[in-house]
């Protein structure tokens, strides 16, 4: 489970209220690791309860005033053990291939208008990753921090590139399947229709 080490790690960077990890996630982390308000504040909770961050003392409490949170050296090392942690690659679970799958047996209708959604989809997305790092990162020289930063844009950058090409491919032929007029599905083998009527 990831989300609590997310949650270690934007702290770590800022000390921040669960609203603010909330913005914060929609903007930077929630790229390729989302999570609800309603999940950060639970994490937040266990994670105090843990011992691995703390709410930061305030001054003058106010009704209604949000919480900051900070990672406690326990949290710290938490992240860090994690960090160097062996995990395999997560196996690829994308219903857009599953259905590309099934229209090899039931046929392509509407397929192809679905396909060019994703890849405006994707569109924009690259789109909104070459404009952070128009913004967020300049030529020259940068802290190990923003370094390893942008070594996670650019691979936001070249998944959405590599589907964006693949997208193409696939409206492609799908579209010259409709076009041409795909013929009938192929009948599943062992329903005793191969061939004719049985």
């Amino acid at each position: 489970m990831s989300l609590p080490h997310a949650i270690l790690t934007a702290l770590l960077e800022k000390p921040s209220s669960g609203l603010e990890l909330t913005r914060r996630f929609d903007k930077s982390i929630g790229y390729f690791w989302s999570a609800t308000h309603q999940q950060i504040y639970r994490e937040l909770g266990r994670l105090e309860e843990a011992g691995l961050i703390r709410a930061l003392p305030s001054e003058a409490p106010v009704r209604g005033q949000k919480k900051e949170y900070e990672v406690l050296p326990a949290g710290s090392a938490e992240l860090a053990r994690w960090v160097g942690e062996s995990q395999d690659p997560k196996a690829i679970r994308d219903p857009l291939l599953l259905r590309i799958r099934a229209a090899g047996v039931v046929g392509p209708q509407g397929l192809a208008a679905e396909l060019r959604r994703h890849r405006d989809l994707h569109r924009r997305q690259l789109a909104t990753y070459e404009a952070i790092e128009e913004k967020d990162f300049r030529p020259g020289p940068a802290s190990d921090e923003d370094r390893l930063r942008r070594l996670v844009l650019h691979g936001g950058i070249s998944l959405e590139t590599f589907w964006l090409h693949w997208l193409e491919e696939a409206v492609s032929v799908v579209e010259d399947m409709t076009a041409a007029g795909r013929p009938e599905a192929p009948v599943p083998p062992g329903t005793g229709r191969e061939g004719g009527p049985a």
